[in-house]
């Protein structure tokens, strides 16, 4: 009787205990607030077809969906407070460098079944209290999959929402986690 209250004693202490993951951010205590700027598109729409991509790239207002999916997910987080760049003690800035659609799998007759779709940033976070650049990740990078046919084909639009989403979360996941 001893050795299976023992066990289940044991089992019960590691199951409690968890394995460590938190979800606290790893900024320090003082930064608890940012500002997002607005993202600016630096595709070039006169370079945009040529004998090495295939599709248009420039989308016009893309930019202004990406700094509005960042905001959003900042809130959703809550490890920073959204503030003026005035009054936040983080900055960040970004660029839209490139979009790219791309070919996965094609079906019968050539035509394409599956797209994959990149969404290219150069990213910048600054301490404003000290002054300095906290990190540089230039090629950020969010993207998505999606069919065009079968039950659970989607619109590009919605892949390119999706694809927006998937970027917000792995520039804030970049800001508040990876130290």
């Amino acid at each position: 009787m001893r050795l299976a209250t023992f066990t289940i004693l044991t089992i019960f202490v590691l199951l409690v205990s968890g394995c460590g993951y938190t979800t606290a951010s790893l900024l320090p205590t003082e930064l608890d607030s940012i500002h997002v700027d607005n993202f600016a598109n630096k595709i070039d729409p006169s370079k945009e077809v040529s004998n090495r991509r295939a599709s248009y790239s420039y989308r016009p207002g893309l930019e202004i969906d990406i700094t509005r999916a960042v905001i959003d997910r900042f809130i959703f987080d809550r490890h920073l407070e959204i503030k003026k760049e005035k009054t936040a003690t983080l900055l960040l800035k970004g660029e839209l460098t490139d979009f790219r659609q791309s070919p996965l799998s094609y079906g019968n007759g050539d035509s394409v079944e599956e797209f994959r779709i990149d969404l290219i940033v150069d990213v910048e976070l600054y301490d404003v209290l000290k002054g300095e650049m906290l990190w540089v990740e230039n090629g950020f990078m969010g993207q998505t999959t999606y069919t065009v046919v079968g039950p659970n084909a989607k619109t590009e639009s919605a892949a390119l929402k999706a694809a927006v989403k998937d970027l917000a979360r792995r520039i804030v996941e970049r800001t508040v986690e990876a130290w």
